[in-house]
This record gives structure tokens, C-alpha cells and sequence, in this order.
């Protein structure tokens, strides 16, 4: 259970933080740093590149260096060709407004982030046990339930979650794994200790744009790939493809698919992407029909192919009419029966969301402990379930304090910063918790740090998180060696997400021991390389240029799209 006093003294250990939250936080004053940016001073806040002193951290410092050589001026003509090329090669995400969904190009910050591949391992090893305790999670909540029965988890968290699925009750996917795919959110606090925020195991999105950034960071700074150490991103595409034919239910070359709610969907960029990626055909519900065989086929102009591996890109509910939303335009009437029979295999499998349930997630600790026997390696930030009455109460009485979440959105929608709030919105929010006190979680304030960034010319400090990815199949687990940054774009903004106006940066794990300046000629691990097909392929993909399988444009329509899939958005 959460210790109530721990969230309380994280919060009294402060009575005047209104600076920081964990999501983001106003900028505050501190002591000036050093050159480059005379004035860049991140405050109170860990900074991803500057010390509390003002120097360059290690693993920093030549591109702290670099930057400083090169100066403001000549950051910002760099930052207007990677603005350039973003918008050449169509690299775009779309936002909400009302039911309108609306293409944006895709906002990329030239200046990096920089991590030390020591600090990586550490956040590897967190993330993989993190992803295999919560896979062995919800496989015992769809078999057994033991952690149910011996206390770990209370039995209406389980049963009464809205991402429990009856429908997934004794199905035994390949290898138990039922989380292929998780995109974590990290967030450091002032002292560096790195938690998680979030476990993203419905469709997580945004490692297109992981992978787009590092292409067009090359084509930036080509000279700090050639002196820097970077640890290579490129590998995921090979190792999602390699963890997708694992899965197969079939012998021989699987037949994969990628299943999109078509072009409605803020994610579109990302499913023509990995498409054309992993060379396999975009297909929407209307071109896979389920013959009585229980097989999954494709409709093609050579006639009906069988389908083995299907990466869905749909909710849970949109999925198959005839076992969730009937009216549904987006899924294909009889998938869930193929994938129970074991037919296909669907990545990530139905009923994964069960684990990525803001509620659930205060167990996670006690979760590792319960299934792995150990200690948790990453962090997690202490979390009110307000369908407690003690947690309730406290949490109403402290509201400008917390940040206050409802427990299965994303992408930011619905979020309350208490220290952010006007009297107003948080009476609002009293409201909201009193009506549905189930459906609302909160947090203490997490001072989320900081990294340099360009806005209108100058260097200024912007606050952070970090989404790496996870694949997880029978034959093992892999961690992209970097993430994707995301930084709110203007100062005291407090969320990152770019469907509510962030922007992103590439993550540079670099290996200090191997790392020179630009002008310095030392060796190199092998992992960065100078830019060209290795890191994602130059040009990327517009979204026409995976094969839509035949299926018109229009053919789902679009209020279903936009309201069935407004999943994790990056």
C-alpha cells in the first residue's frame, strides 16, 4: 500500500516549493554559470548539462565546448536547417482542437541532451525489470491472480480498472508476454535521482521521432558524430522486427502487418514509418477479414494472404466489433477469437493496459518485489489514489500543492498543476475528484529538470523528460540507447507532451572514455557514425510511402478514428 505520510513528507519537506512539478516548472534564479551562455541559469533545478557550479558536466563537456565555438548566431542557422529539413521529408504529428485533428510539423531542438553510458546501464537494467515484473503481472491477473489473493494489489484495482479485459481471462500469449512494446517516461529531480513516471504499454507512441531526430541531429552536427561517442539508435527497427516474427504463431518467414486507424490518427506519421521500416504492408481493419478457420487474412490484388503477426496501432476497444464497441469502423470482427485460438499474435497483446493504469503504477514497487524478488532499480514517484478516503482528504486539503491526474489519460489531457493553478481551476478540479474520486490520482511536486535550449535566439533553460523504449519477446529484452527527449518549448510551461505544445531532442548516451571535441581525432566506439542510412533511412517516411493495403483514405470514419485512438501520444 502507499505510505500516505511519505507523499506528505515530500511535500512538508518544502511548504514553499511552487517551482518545480513532475511535469515540469518555472524557471527560478541561481547562481550565473560559465561560457558559453553567460546567462544561461537553470535556478534551482538539475540541469542535464550544467553543474550547480556552472561547468559542463563530463559527459557534456565537448559539446558544451563546440557550442560555445560555435556561439548563438551559428546554433540558430543550424536550427533553421534541421526546421527545414523536418518539414522536407514530412515529419509531422497532428494535435486536437475540438474534434479537428490538425498537422503540425514536428518540433525538433537541435541542442541534445547528453546522458553517460554508465548512468544508461543503470536505466537499461530499471527498465527491463521493470517491463518483465509488469508482463508477469498481467499475465497473473488473467490466469491466477495471486497478487490479488496474497495482497500485493487490491482485487478492484484489477476487476474494476476500465483496461481490465474479461475477453483476455485464460488466453496464453507466446512466451507469457503479453507488454511487448513500452515506451517509460523518466523525469530527474533536483538531486538527479531518476524515476518513472509512466509505463506506456497500450500503443506507446514516438519512437519515429526518436529515430527522425538522431537522422536529422547528423546532418546538424556532423563533425561531434565523428569525435563523439553516441551510442547508436538505429538498431531498433532490426530488433522490433526480429521481436515481431519471435512472436509468430506460424513456422518460416511470419506474414507482419501494421495495423492503423488510418489517417485520422495524431499517430499516422508513425505507422506509415515503421511500416516502410520494417518493409511490411500499412493495412486498416477494412483489409483484414477472419475466415472460419480462426486465421487472420489479407485482402490483396493477388487474393487473400494469411496474416501472422499483427502490430496494432488501435485501442483495446476498437479492436474487434464483435467482443468490444460494436459500431466500430477501425477493427476486424472476429481478431480476438483468432488471437485467443492462437492464430495470429497481436503486439502489444489486449489487455496489456491493465498495467499502465495510473493506480496500478503506485504498485509497481511492490509488484518487482512480489514477482522478481528484488528491489526496484528505478525510482517511482509517491502517488494518492483519491478513491481513498485518507488519500482523498489530504489531497483536496493540499490541491495547490499536487500535481492531479485522471488515472487512464495521456498525452497530457487533464492534468492540474496545483502550484500552476488559478482558484478557479482548482475548484474545478475539487469538484471533478468529489464527483469520481476513483478515476483521479495525485502526486507530489517533482522539480523536473533541465536542459539548454533555443528559443528566438537564445539559450535558455527548459524543463525535460525522457521516453525510451522497451521490446520484450521470447527471446529477450532490448532498451533504445537514448530516448526520446521531450521540453517544454516556453518558459514555465509544465507539460511536454507535444500534443499540449512541447518539442523534442535527441539523447546522446555517450562513452566519456572514447569522446573528444571535434578537433581532437580520438577514437570512437563505432556507435554514432557520421550520418547516413544506419540511423533510420535519410528522407524518412511520408506517409504515403508505406502501401496503404488497398484501403481508401475515408474509409473509417473520422470522428471514430480520433476518439478510438487518442492513445499515447509522444
Amino acid at each position: 500500500m502507499l505510505d500516505l505520510d511519505r507523499g506528505k513528507r515530500d511535500l512538508d519537506d518544502d511548504p514553499d516549493n511552487d517551482s518545480g512539478t513532475n511535469v515540469g516548472g518555472d524557471p527560478g534564479s541561481g547562481a550565473a554559470t560559465a561560457a558559453p551562455w553567460p546567462s544561461y541559469d537553470p535556478g534551482p533545478f538539475y540541469d542535464e548539462m550544467v553543474s550547480a557550479t556552472g561547468e559542463p558536466r563530463g559527459a557534456a563537456e565537448a559539446l558544451w565546448g563546440h557550442s560555445s565555438d560555435l556561439g548563438p548566431e551559428a546554433l540558430s542557422e543550424r536550427q533553421d536547417a534541421a526546421d527545414r529539413e523536418m518539414r522536407a521529408i514530412g515529419v509531422t504529428f497532428t494535435v486536437y482542437e475540438g474534434s479537428t485533428g490538425v498537422d503540425r510539423p514536428w518540433p525538433f531542438d537541435i541542442i541534445p541532451r547528453v546522458m553517460t553510458s554508465d548512468e544508461w546501464s543503470m536505466v537499461e537494467s530499471g527498465l527491463v525489470q521493470r517491463l518483465n515484473a509488469l508482463n508477469l503481472f498481467i499475465d497473473d491477473v488473467y490466469h491466477d491472480q495471486r497478487s490479488v489473493s496474497s495482497g500485493v494489489v487490491p482485487s478492484e484495482l484489477v476487476t474494476g480498472s476500465p483496461n481490465f479485459r474479461r475477453e483476455c481471462v485464460g488466453v496464453d500469449p507466446p512466451g507469457g508476454i503479453w507488454a511487448h512494446i513500452c515506451g517509460s517516461d523518466l523525469i530527474r529531480d533536483a538531486d538527479g535521482t531518476v524515476f518513472v513516471l509512466e509505463d506506456n504499454l497500450r500503443v506507446p507512441s514516438g519512437v519515429s521521432y526518436l529515430l527522425e531526430n538522431r537522422m536529422v541531429a547528423k546532418h546538424v552536427f556532423p563533425e561531434m558524430f565523428r569525435h563523439y561517442s553516441i551510442e547508436p539508435v538505429d538498431p531498433y527497427v532490426g530488433r522490433l522486427a526480429n521481436m515481431l516474427a519471435s512472436v509468430s504463431p506460424s513456422t518460416g518467414d511470419p506474414t507482419i502487418v501494421v495495423l492503423t486507424p488510418g489517417i485520422y490518427n495524431s499517430a499516422y506519421f508513425e505507422h506509415a514509418f515503421l511500416a516502410q521500416q520494417l518493409g511490411v504492408e500499412l493495412v486498416e481493419g477494412s483489409d483484414l477479414v477472419v475466415l472460419d478457420d480462426d486465421c487472420v487474412y489479407a485482402r490483396t490484388i493477388d487474393g487473400l494472404q494469411k496474416v501472422d503477426v499483427i502490430y496494432r496501432r488501435i485501442d483495446d476497444l476498437y479492436l474487434d466489433p464483435e467482443v468490444f464497441v460494436p459500431d466500430s469502423l477501425l477493427g476486424v470482427p472476429g481478431l480476438i477469437r483468432a488471437w485467443r485460438s492462437g492464430r495470429v499474435a497481436l503486439v502489444n497483446a489486449p489487455g496489456a493496459g491493465i498495467a499502465d493504469d495510473k493506480k496500478v503504477y503506485s504498485y509497481v514497487p511492490d509488484i518487482i518485489r512480489f514477482f522478481l524478488d528484488e528491489e526496484p532499480i528505478l525510482a517511482t514517484v509517491p502517488t494518492l489514489r483519491c478513491g481513498d478516503e485518507d488519500s482523498r482528504h489530504f489531497v483536496l486539503s493540499n490541491l495547490e500543492r499536487l500535481v492531479v491526474k485522471p488515472a487512464n489519460e495521456s498525452g497530457g489531457y487533464g492534468v492540474l498543476v496545483g502550484t500552476q493553478a488559478t482558484e478557479d481551476e482548482l475548484a474545478f478540479a475539487a469538484k471533478q475528484i468529489e464527483d469520481d474520486p476513483k478515476k483521479w490520482v495525485a502526486q507530489p511536486v517533482i522539480p523536473l529538470s533541465t536542459a539548454p535550449t533555443l528559443c528566438d535566439g537564445e539559450i535558455a533553460p527548459r524543463h525535460v523528460d525522457l521516453r525510451p523504449f522497451t521490446l520484450l519477446g521470447p527471446e529477450g529484452a532490448y532498451v533504445t540507447r537514448g530516448g526520446l527527449t521531450r521540453v517544454a518549448r516556453t518558459a514555465g510551461s509544465l507539460v511536454v507532451n507535444s500534443s499540449q505544445g512541447g518539442g523534442s531532442k535527441d539523447t546522446w548516451v555517450v562513452d566519456t572514455r572514447l569522446t573528444s571535441g571535434p578537433s581532437g581525432g580520438a577514437a570512437r566506439s563505432g556507435g554514432g557514425g557520421a550520418a547516413g542510412a544506419g540511423d533510420a533511412a535519410a528522407g524518412g517516411a511520408a506517409a504515403g510511402d508505406a502501401a496503404a493495403g488497398g484501403a481508401a483514405a475515408g474509409d473509417a470514419a473520422a470522428g471514430d478514428a480520433a476518439a478510438g485512438t487518442r492513445g499515447p501520444e509522444p
